[in-house]
């Protein structure tokens, strides 16, 4: 299916857990981070509902100070395609699609003030979010009035970004010689690394892993549990249960945490039902503190070094990516595993958001045959990248254990770490005679037990033929597609026809997308 561009600028957003970037390649080929409506080419991923229905993103702290808690909104990311989460405004229950969109429009009307109207975009998402969050991120995308034409993984923009730096994508006079690199990606909420092996114009990636609950916030809430510790064992008072109090000293202690990474130690006062205590902090306290966070991400990285059959003597180059990165034991730790310091040839912040805009121009000069804003040797050079990746999460179907009828365990279908796009075929039979559909519980993970994986839908094969027997074989096509979205689809065998399939996936509905994205109009954002 041939792609869908809108009338309207073309960008890539990197929708942050802490902060978010939108970029898009200028008319010379350069991927820029636009700036916000401050100044900066970072807005912060909170959202302030304010009491008087103004809805604010990247809100001040002085701005925060005199809100109602309640109503200040962080980390969203980390609920994005949890159904259970929702934040009452206004009589209204928003859920995490919304309020990141809410994110997605602020972006979107600040870069327009620069480059005009915008309509399409690619979305960024780590590498670890599984189909519900991606479903739930392209819900966001279009809630906000975006046409979401591709979502791409974190680490695969990072290393677009990287070669572009470099002076090497889509340089078909360049010589192909193939280089390998490790990305390794700690943002505000979420963890991946990544191998890719790459030339001038082919990208693929070998291997992948990480956590959506890791990240920079992590490290913070270390040094809000050391200090809380200590001025509850001097005033018997703990700062973390007043919200008021413990948002102010969230607030300082990720300054407090930035500091460390350029000095040697530092202090943070705490204040606190008429309470207050100041606290010296070394960078040594702090990283003994959270050493068993960052040795999390260690163990990832060997993992997948080892899974990508590299190895760190195989390694080219280390992108670094992400605002944590920035604490020097995470240079200090990658140098350890990779016999070398890694890379500051990308900006940390905007890498993502670069990487996306060139995917998004990659999109757009192949779409437009050519017609595009941009000179025709950038299109030339971006029609030629081609890119490839690997499925993060193993992908299976609940069945019967033909060893022990009476329980259900998880027939992996296609393991983790899979090129994709990928399909696979498995053959299913009818339980009862005369049945009008099947039942496929799909599920993502490497546990055999079912509970202990995400089930990330089912699958209705509808519209069988009518007086088939009990026992009659349905052959299922399950795929993986290029942005890690799953599809299905079935044939009945004895009379061939190809039977329709329904996907019901947990999350947002297109009736419930349709609905928010009539509010989000109506929502004035600041």
């Amino acid at each position: 299916m041939s792609l869908k561009l809108l009338p309207g600028a073309t960008v890539g957003i990197d929708l942050g857990t802490t902060y978010s970037t939108l970029a898009q390649i200028d008319k010379d080929g350069n991927p820029v981070a636009q700036n916000n409506a401050d100044g900066k080419t970072i807005t912060p991923s909170v959202v302030l509902l304010g009491d008087d229905g103004k809805v604010i993103v990247g809100p001040s702290f002085e701005r925060i100070a005199v809100e109602d808690s309640t109503h200040v909104i962080e980390a969203i990311k980390r609920e994005m395609g949890n159904k259970s989460y929702f934040v009452v405004y206004q009589g209204k229950k928003l859920t995490p699609e919304f309020i990141s969109a809410l994110i997605l429009k602020k972006l979107k009307q600040d870069a327009e003030a620069q480059i005009g109207p915008i309509a399409n975009a690619v979305i960024t998402v780590p590498y670890y979010f599984n189909d519900i969050r991606r479903k739930a991120t392209q819900d966001a995308g279009r809630i906000a009035g975006l046409n979401v034409i591709d979502i791409i993984n974190e680490p695969t923009a990072a290393t677009l970004a990287y070669a572009w730096m470099k002076g090497e994508l889509g340089r078909t006079d360049l010589a192909q010689k193939e280089r390998t690199v490790i990305v390794y990606d700690l943002g505000g909420g979420t963890f991946d690394v990544t191998v890719v092996r790459y030339t001038p114009t082919h990208f693929k990636v070998l291997a992948t892993d990480g956590d959506v609950m890791l990240g920079g916030i992590d490290w913070t809430r270390r040094i809000v549990d050391h200090v809380s510790t200590q001025f509850k064992a001097k005033f018997n008072v703990d700062p973390r249960e007043d919200a008021e109090t413990l948002q102010s000293l969230s607030q300082d202690c990720e300054l407090v945490k930035r500091e460390l990474s350029k000095k040697a130690q530092t202090q943070i006062a705490v204040y606190c039902k008429g309470n207050s205590l100041t606290v010296a902090l070394t960078r040594g306290d702090f990283e003994r503190m959270t050493a068993d966070l960052l040795q999390r991400t260690r163990d990832t990285t060997e993992l997948v070094l080892q899974q990508s059959g590299v190895g760190s003597n195989g390694l080219d180059d280390l992108i670094l990516v992400g605002g944590s990165t920035y604490m020097p034991i995470v240079e200090k730790m990658l140098t350890e595993v990779a016999g070398r310091p890694p890379s500051r040839d990308v900006q940390p912040e905007e890498a993502v958001a670069q990487g996306a805009a060139i995917h998004a121009a990659i999109l757009e000069a192949k779409a437009t045959g050519g017609e595009s804003r941009m000179a025709k040797m950038v299109i030339n050079r971006l029609r030629s990248v081609q890119t490839s990746d690997v499925n993060s999460h193993s992908l299976g179907v609940k069945i019967t254990d033909p060893n022990n009828r009476s329980r259900k365990i998880n027939h992996i279908m296609i393991p983790k770490n899979t090129s994709i796009p990928f399909n696979v075929k498995q053959k299913f039979v009818t339980t009862t005679a005369n049945q009008q559909r099947i039942h496929v519980t799909v599920l993502e993970g490497d546990a055999m037990d079912p509970d202990a994986c995400e089930q990330i839908g089912d699958f209705y094969i509808t519209g069988l033929p009518a007086n088939l027997p009990a026992g009659s074989p349905v052959e299922v096509t399950y795929s993986y597609d290029s942005n890690g979205r799953i599809n299905c689809t079935g044939m009945e065998l004895t009379s061939r026809q190809v039977a329709s399939t329904e996907i019901v996936r947990a999350g947002l509905q297109n009736n419930d997308v349709d609905l928010f994205e009539s509010l989000a109009r109506d929502y004035h954002v600041e």
